[in-house]
């Protein structure tokens, strides 16, 4: 499972002209789920997205999570963070979940998310989705299970 978390001062997704998620400060996970992944994957991944410290201090350094800051989690699926990009150029998503499987692994996170937290909003899975994002930093970081 692959995720690509940004700090953000304020994100939304929209859907057909409708805001279907939208946080303040916090962090937007793009969420992208491979072939061999499963819940324990996901369980890791969600973890770290909630604990990882990229929020400042009183001094100015990375040494505050989420919820330290008790901030927001808008979580997008984004199939594309799957795709191998070494050969050619066009990406292969040869690696990638099902959509099936991908929905449902998507599904669990945003149901474990909300279990854990108390600010969660989603896109919409397998949507064409237009993201807006105000990136905190900008800091952004790659993080897999």
């Amino acid at each position: 499972m692959k995720g690509l978390i940004q700090r953000v001062r304020q994100a939304s997704v929209t859907v057909d002209g409708n805001v279907v998620g939208s946080i303040g400060p916090g962090i937007l996970l793009l969420l992208g789920v491979e072939k061999e992944d499963d819940e324990a994957r996901a369980d890791k991944l969600l973890q770290k997205a909630l604990n990882y410290r990229i929020f400042s201090d009183a001094d100015g350094k990375m040494n505050r999570s989420l919820q330290d800051i008790n901030g927001g989690l808008l979580i997008v699926s984004q199939f594309t963070l799957v795709a191998d990009t070494r050969k050619g150029l066009r990406p292969s998503f040869s690696s990638g979940a099902s959509p099936a499987e991908g929905e449902r692994l998507y599904d669990y996170v945003v149901q474990q998310a909300r279990a854990q937290w108390q600010d969660v909003a989603t896109g919409t899975f397998g949507a064409d989705m237009q993201v807006a994002l105000v990136n905190d930093g900008p800091v952004t970081f790659w993080l897999e299970s």
